[in-house]
């Protein structure tokens, strides 16, 4: 019996662990961002069209990171692309992402 309860102790606290683990950029983009981003839904730039792209990193860093975390006026690019429970560290995460495979 004292196995057992350790036993299920050790797989609950592997769960609770794994929950914790931050998503890598590429997770994130793929579960948040790529819907819009893959199929250019609604004219967002897809991920590594150059010509797209060109234009927005003009922006900078610090533009594009403003553009994700709080959306962009008159675009369908809404405040975290509608995912508010990404932290400001997962979507600059992304914008990084994105920016790297625009260059």
């Amino acid at each position: 019996m004292k196995s057992f309860v350790l036993g299920m102790l050790g797989a609950v606290s592997l769960v609770a662990a794994g929950s914790v683990f931050a998503a890598t950029a590429e997770d994130t983009y793929k579960s948040s961002c790529a819907t819009c981003h893959d199929a250019g839904v609604a004219n967002a730039p897809k991920l590594g069209d150059k010509a797209a792209w060109a234009p927005r990193l003009k922006e900078g860093k610090d533009g594009l990171y403003k553009s994700a975390l709080q959306g962009k006026p008159g675009t369908a690019m809404v405040a975290k692309g509608g995912f508010a429970n990404l932290s400001d560290a997962d979507v600059k995460a992304v914008v990084d992402l994105m920016m790297a495979k625009a260059k």
